[in-house]
């Protein structure tokens, strides 16, 4: 991927260009020394002056007034903030009439932006104070005053916090009075220029060390950059939080959103004061200090999957190439490429107006669709249909170009989802919410209405990244959740009953990825790459999970590595340094699933014993208890040495009716108040005591015996054994009281006992029958 750009032969401002800010994504401004503010149309490639401003406004910056908020177009939304070194701001329509001009800091106002929602706007000056003005353009606070002059300003995702630059130092500072201050040391000579992203939380910094850095919200820091030849003038985020752009003199540089260059472009531009991205993220612009306006668009992105790379050779155009025949396709658009994805045999484009779905068996008929808002900021993909985010919406498609469902989530910003926020199974969806991040909104794919009861999925701190399983049924799908602590949980999406049990499966996890074909999980744990080859066992048998992991060691991959995709048996990781490494995965476990997935038991054991692995085989057990298939699970159990499992399995099968069969694998895998209420529900009140009994629950048993009037004499008998055999005496009130009334005779409860199997037998040996006579009917 890099940047080609572009500058007109001869300047068309006399002095240096200060500031620069897009209209429309074919429209720019322009503000110049020379008292100038152009408007240039990248479409017919006119350039025109818009006004000339009076000769003591000398332009620092521009900002124009947020568009849409929460994805709802605004009106009033054609006008934008201008400062000026007369400690004034201005507030211009589109015109280029001034509306309003305010007196604003005692020297020149270095900087203003407006807030996320257009309800704010903060001004910084050479006086060291930060002012938060209302949109007309009253001073509503003083939000800080410090001894040296303000360069940058950037406001949080939430609005709710401020960062701005203190000579050496960063501070991001609440709009609450009372809250704490964070400031630490972040470049060795004056800080420049700041820039928080709204999608990915991070922040951006150049200074006069010419170094740029990226830092998370806490100040921690994620890259520093190598020593350039002069100052960093200009940094700013792309709209995804993807990519952002680095400017220094006759310097330009496109990154990574870790910190790592994809390309540096040395244009003839002096130094570049003031960078800007159109609001789709394809194209940017940038201020000279030679009087020239720099633009750049995005070429040579590349997307891979399986045999297929695809190249974006031009705005409109894109190469495909087969690397197993070296065959190659073009594709072109009739609008520039804003955003594309491959995955799943398809590759889905979206351009300023339409999207076009291509299928990977044939290039040369795509399906297009017109889209709705035309600025798609995020493309996620499944097996059998697609998400769009698309303004403040977001939208599934099926891959014939059906539109599914709509999602509705009340107050959340569409806007500002990326692809570790929002999840997508071929029948769910998972949102993290955008301001309440412990929060993540389930939906069903195909209605767009919340699962289950509407609740959402509430985890005890904030939630980093999510991933839903791929495979399998609905019922059993999967969330795997990796939080602020870096544990890694696995919960079920669809609750059936039970509340949601939420199980850590790691610890010290930077990235995961879910396998394509088979529930199969992969990261980066602790420095070693893990792969989790049925993690769901902890729902089944939690002491199998650790058997059933694969590691080794990641020292290749760097730290902290991206994974990118997991797809087949290979697994794609991004280093530090941007460089692509792949790994291979065993494709056994795969198989495996398969196997099971589809009633191949047999197979599935031969596999084991082919392989003679024992995570293998830890996986075959936890398979085959979930499935309920115990003759498998027996031998599975076998092979890893659980004798007292297989006893216990053995112990099952002997069971005479399904419902306690059913009702002891409940038990087997920890749920015991599904197990009683299976046996309750089957009216085998005498087993739902023997397992409280067996569980030593000894109040629940009696609780049992006492509400079904039956075998409280045989509850109170084997609590007496048990005292005896310990050596102590009771102590228990309600034991007391009922062991003065009830008589404990051994013989009478073994006949009892013996009578409750005779029953159980005698029911299911006739449930048999009449499920013969039925089946021959």
């Amino acid at each position: 991927m890099r940047l080609k750009t572009s500058l007109l032969k001869e300047p068309k401002h006399r002095e240096l260009v200060s500031c620069v800010g897009w209209t429309s994504a074919d429209e720019l401004y322009s503000c110049s020394d020379d008292h100038h503010i152009l408007k240039w149309n990248l479409f017919t490639n006119d350039t025109s002056v818009l006004v000339k401003l009076q000769d003591e406004i000398y332009p620092i910056d521009l900002h124009w007034f947020p568009k849409n908020v929460s994805g709802k177009k605004q009106a009033g939304a054609e006008i934008f903030a201008l400062t000026s070194t007369d400690g004034k701001f201005h507030l211009v329509s589109k015109s280029g009439r001034i509306e309003k001009s305010v007196e604003a800091h005692r020297g020149a106002v270095l900087a203003g932006r407006w807030n996320h929602d257009g309800t704010a706007l903060i001004t910084a000056g050479e006086d060291g104070q930060l002012k938060i003005w209302s949109k007309s353009g009253m001073l509503r606070s003083t939000l800080a005053q410090q001894g040296t002059p303000v360069y940058s300003v950037a406001w949080a995702p939430d609005s709710g916090r401020v960062l701005y630059t203190s000579g050496r130092q960063l501070v991001v500072k609440p709009l609450q009075p009372s809250a704490k201050v964070l400031q630490w040391k972040a470049h060795d000579g004056v800080i420049l220029k700041v820039d928080w992203s709204a999608v990915n939380d991070l922040i951006l910094s150049g200074g006069e060390d010419c170094k740029y850095k990226v830092w998370d919200s806490y100040g921690r820091l994620l890259f520093s950059s190598s020593t350039h030849d002069y100052p960093i003038t200009a940094v700013a985020w792309a709209p995804d939080g993807e990519l952002f752009a680095m400017g220094s003199f006759h310097t330009l540089r496109l990154c990574d959103k870790t910190g790592w260059s994809y390309s540096l472009e040395k244009p003839s531009t002096g130094s570049l004061f003031s960078l800007a991205w159109s609001a789709d993220g394809t194209q940017l612009a940038g201020a000279c200090g030679n009087g020239h306006v720099l633009f750049a668009h995005i070429v040579e992105q590349r997307w891979e999957w399986k045999n297929f790379e695809i190249t974006l050779t031009k705005r409109r155009t894109m190469q495909v190439r087969n690397v197993l025949n070296d065959a190659v396709d073009v594709l072109e658009f009739r609008d520039r490429v804003i955003k594309a994805s491959l995955a799943h045999g398809h590759l889905v484009v979206t351009t300023s107006l339409q999207c076009y779905v291509y299928s990977a068996k044939n290039w040369n008929t795509p399906l297009i669709f017109d889209l709705k808002e035309g600025t798609v900021s995020l493309i996620v993909q499944a097996e059998r249909h697609f998400l769009l985010v698309d303004g403040a919406e977001v939208y599934v498609y099926s891959y014939e170009g059906r539109l599914v469902s709509s999602p509705k989530s009340l107050g959340m910003r569409m806007d500002i989802l990326n692809s570790q926020s929002i999840s997508l199974s071929n029948d769910t969806i998972a949102i993290r919410d955008t301001s309440d991040e412990r929060v993540v909104f389930l939906f069903e794919a195909q209605t767009g209405k919340a699962i289950g009861d509407g609740k959402p999925l509430i985890h005890k701190i904030e939630v980093v990244f999510i991933a839903l399983d791929q495979c399998g049924s609905p019922n059993d799908r999967r969330i795997a959740l990796i939080d602020k602590n870096r544990d890694l949980y696995l919960t079920s999406v669809r609750k059936l009953g039970r509340a949601h049990s939420i199980h850590k499966i790691g610890s010290m996890v930077d990235t995961m990825a879910w396998n394509d074909t088979a529930n199969i999980l992969c990261g980066i744990q602790d420095n070693k790459f893990t792969v989790w080859y049925y993690p769901s066992v902890v729902f089944m048998d939690k002491d199998l999970l650790p058997k059933t992991i694969f590691t080794k060691d990641s020292s290749e991959f760097s730290r902290p590595p991206q994974m990118v995709s997991y797809v087949g048996t290979q697994v794609t990781v991004r280093r530090v340094d941007g460089s692509l490494v792949c790994t291979a995965v065993s494709p056994y476990p795969t198989l495996l699933h398969e196997y099971t997935g589809s009633g191949r038991w047999e197979d599935a054991l031969r596999i084991c014993r082919f392989a003679k692995d024992q995570t293998l085989w830890s996986c075959l057990a936890g398979l085959a208890m979930a499935n309920k298939e115990l003759s498998t699970a027996e031998v599975a159990y076998a092979a890893i040495g659980e004798t007292d499992k297989v006893q216990y399995i053995n112990f099952i099968k002997d069971l005479p009716s399904r419902d306690s069969c059913l009702a002891h694998i409940l038990l087997f895998s920890g749920q015991v108040q599904e197990a009683e209420a299976t046996l309750l529900q089957a009216n085998l009140i005498y087993h739902a005591i023997q397992i409280h009994i067996n569980l030593y629950n000894w109040d629940r048993a009696l609780e049992l015996a006492v509400k079904y009037k039956t075998h409280v004499d045989t509850v109170l008998a084997h609590r007496q054994k048990f005292l005896q055999d310990f050596g102590k005496q009771e102590t228990n009130k309600r034991f007391l009281q009922y062991s003065e009334g009830v008589e404990v005779d051994w013989e009478k409860i073994q006949a009892k006992i013996e009578m409750e199997f005779a029953k159980e037998r005698e029911k299911a040996a006739n449930s048999s029958v009449r499920n013969s006579v039925s089946i021959r009917r």
